[in-house]
């Protein structure tokens, strides 16, 4: 039966399947994970601000549960690309040629995006807040003794966030071929895309001016790029479309 002629329990049956291939790689991927977080641990402990300090443990559970933590963080890593395909397979039927090779191109991007996302926060943004939190705890005379829960927790709600939004030219660009935004739209958006930028900003980093510019300037500057492909996208749609009705219009 052709694609165009699966019936709904059909398109659910090839879903599920995917789905379970998704679930097999994220396993495997973890079971990997418990070997190479050991060494990833390694290296934060060798590097600044963690080989300034020492990690403290307040619960049985603490070393266990980071050791969990970086095993599925590595796991996802490798999954998030394998899942990305099999959703890109899954809708491909739905696209036209030019559409199915341009949403496949996007994959590898979304994962070079987020790693450079993920870069900047770690070596950039973490150590200003890290630095600064610390600051204050001296300055008001206080023993900093750090759990190696809260230390990871302190990080990942600044890495996760930073990390995602740095898919923003990704995303806008996707819904542009979707017909759901445009650069007439985003241009129009543009001033209050920049209050929640900056306010975003201000939340992942510490409350001085310099660490919002800092954070806030990139943020700003993937907005902007972010407009320009989506302009990209929407012209080659345009012109796919004069095309189709000087062909087709006039019949």
């Amino acid at each position: 039966m052709q694609d165009d002629q699966m019936s709904l329990v059909e398109h659910l049956t090839e879903l599920r399947k995917r789905l379970l291939w998704v679930l097999v790689v994220l396993v495997l991927a973890m079971i990997g994970g418990f070997f190479a977080a050991d060494y990833l641990l390694e290296y934060l402990k060798s590097i600044k601000p963690a080989s300034d300090m020492s990690w403290h443990a307040f619960s049985l559970w603490d070393g266990i549960r980071i050791f969990m933590q970086f095993a599925f963080l590595i796991a996802l890593v490798v999954t998030i690309p394998f899942a990305l395909f099999h959703l890109w397979a899954f809708v491909k039927p739905g696209l036209r040629q030019e559409e199915q090779s341009a949403t496949l191109k996007y994959i590898p991007f979304t994962v070079l995006l987020f790693l450079i996302g993920l870069s900047f926060a770690y070596f950039v943004v973490f150590p200003m807040a890290f630095y600064f939190t610390s600051g204050v705890n001296k300055n008001l005379q206080l023993t900093e003794t750090y759990g190696i829960t809260q230390y990871f927790t302190f990080m990942f709600n600044i890495l996760l966030p930073v990390s995602l939004l740095f898919e923003l030219p990704i995303v806008v660009m996707f819904l542009t071929r979707l017909r759901i935004l445009n650069p007439v739209r985003l241009r129009k958006l543009r001033r209050y895309a920049y209050v929640v930028l900056v306010v975003i900003a201000t939340v992942v980093t510490p409350p001085d001016f310099i660490s919002d510019i800092l954070v806030a300037i990139p943020l700003i500057v993937l907005y902007e790029v972010s407009v320009l492909l989506s302009a990209m996208v929407y012209r080659k749609q345009r012109e796919r479309d004069l095309a189709w009705e000087a062909e087709y219009g006039a019949k």
